[in-house]
């Protein structure tokens, strides 16, 4: 199936005297709002109070959104230092909710919602569903997982924000989505991709893909290329969109593509962002890869100066097609501690994905990469899933292919890998975050 075509999409805004104001306008409004949580972090939060004092900073010397370089940076290791609630900006019987991710430590990355932070959350996914192209008469199928990760909560605030139905699923149990999908009539769903990409082969396995309603997809939580929204639209055909967001800064509805595609929009009327050279922390020039670094403009409970988010993209300040001014980010290209040093080359997974991707129908999108060390040299293995079909064929054709899928793959890491062709839905699908590296060496 082909996906649905642009022009039969109406354009929306949500906000138009947000999402389309001067840069001027909205620098003044950044401004204000920083000066404002500048000075309620430094008199309320100690850890703040401390790192300003100690870069020899007050609250008097930022004056606008110009001076957002003198501020110290934030980490998800001064978070977890400060587990639960060091870092609160509020009193504690003034939060609402509070929600988390897990972390290799044990220890949840915690962040705390006022109602206000709930209120503001839900009006940016609910812009982001705007555009969508979703309206307060759509059904709203979110199979995100409920509970402390963000992503369940989120959507469902930005439907009822936007006054759509919201059909709270939460993740698992392919079968009852798929048949929920169908009954209720949904006309969006909301997961992570590497899950909407098996969503979407179960629904055309079971041939019922005709009968669904579905118009868009709202998935986000870990990267994805182009070449995976491209193969779940034409599967589904709809319309597939990138959401962003984190616990730390608010969940999803950070950001998110409009119909163009053509870079994320931030809600920079609550986040500002900033794209810096992760070792020198200068700024990046637009269209020049470097790391994602937000300061909260409005949150109440937990704000967070120049947060490290350890994700990796460039920025774009252009106006966009869809009329909006607000800065884009572009799809990311991992993150840096995503990225895998192998022999002395900087290996991201999305590389790997979007060479399979690039392949054809015999190699599917699902794929694990492992690294081991043998004899004190990184080996990395690749294992890819290709048609059942591929099994019935003499083994030099196998061999063929994987010598091609080889070859293919150090074209686009730069570095040499072992191939190993696995039988179809042998990679263990995730309902949540895919895994997709394994890094051995850790344990060696």
């Amino acid at each position: 199936m082909a996906a649905v075509k642009l022009e039969n999409w109406v354009e929306r805004i949500r906000d138009p005297k947000i999402e389309c104001m001067s840069s001027d306008e909205m620098a003044a409004l950044q401004s204000r709002r920083l000066v404002d949580v500048v000075n309620r972090v430094y008199n309320n939060v100690d850890f703040y109070h401390k790192k300003m004092k100690d870069l020899g900073v007050e609250p008097g010397d930022i004056k606008g959104i110009e001076d957002i370089g003198k501020l110290p940076f934030t980490t998800k290791e001064d978070l977890r230092d400060n587990y639960p609630f060091g870092l609160l900006a509020i009193p504690k019987k003034d939060v609402v909710r509070v929600q988390g991710t897990s972390g290799t430590t044990g220890k949840l990355t915690l962040a705390s919602y006022s109602q206000k932070d709930v209120d503001v959350w839900g009006e940016c996914v609910a812009r982001c569903l705007t555009m969508a192209g979703l309206t307060d008469e759509d059904i709203i199928h979110v199979c995100y997982g409920y509970g402390l990760f963000t992503g369940g909560m989120g959507l469902d605030y930005g439907a009822k924000a936007l006054g759509a139905t919201a059909i709270p699923m939460s993740a698992g149990n392919t079968k009852r989505q798929m048949m929920c999908m169908e009954d209720f009539g949904s006309t969006a769903f909301a997961c992570t991709p590497s899950y909407a990409l098996h969503l979407a082969e179960s629904l055309e396995e079971a041939g019922v893909v005709d009968r669904l309603k579905l118009k868009a997809g709202i998935h986000g939580a870990e990267p994805w290329t182009v070449e995976m929204r491209k193969k779940i639209e034409s599967i589904l055909n709809i319309n597939c969109f990138d959401i962003y967001g984190l616990c730390e800064i608010s969940g999803p509805g950070v950001a998110q593509d409009c119909i163009h595609h053509a870079g994320l929009h931030i809600n920079v009327d609550y986040f500002y962002p900033e794209v810096l050279n992760p070792s020198t922390y200068e700024a990046c020039a637009d269209g020049e890869t470097g790391e994602l670094v937000f300061t909260t403009l409005a949150k109440e409970a937990m704000p967070l100066l120049r947060y490290r988010t350890k994700d990796l993209t460039s920025i774009d300040h252009s106006t966009c097609a869809c009329g909006r001014t607000t800065p884009r980010i572009s799809k990311f290209t991992g993150r840096t501690d995503d990225m895998k040093v192998i022999r002395g080359v900087n290996v991201f997974p999305t590389q790997v994905e979007t060479a399979l991707l690039g392949m054809g129908g015999a190699v599917a999108p699902h794929y694990l990469m492992i690294v081991d060390r043998e004899d004190n040299l990184d080996v990395l293995t690749v294992m890819v899933e290709v048609d059942e079909s591929m099994f019935s064929d003499e083994i030099r054709k196998l061999d063929a292919l994987k010598n091609k899928i080889g070859a293919v793959l150090k074209q686009a890491l730069g570095v040499s890998a072992r191939v190993k062709l696995v039988e179809p839905k042998t990679i263990q699908r995730s309902e949540g975050k895919a895994v997709r590296v394994i890094d051995n060496r850790n344990l060696q």
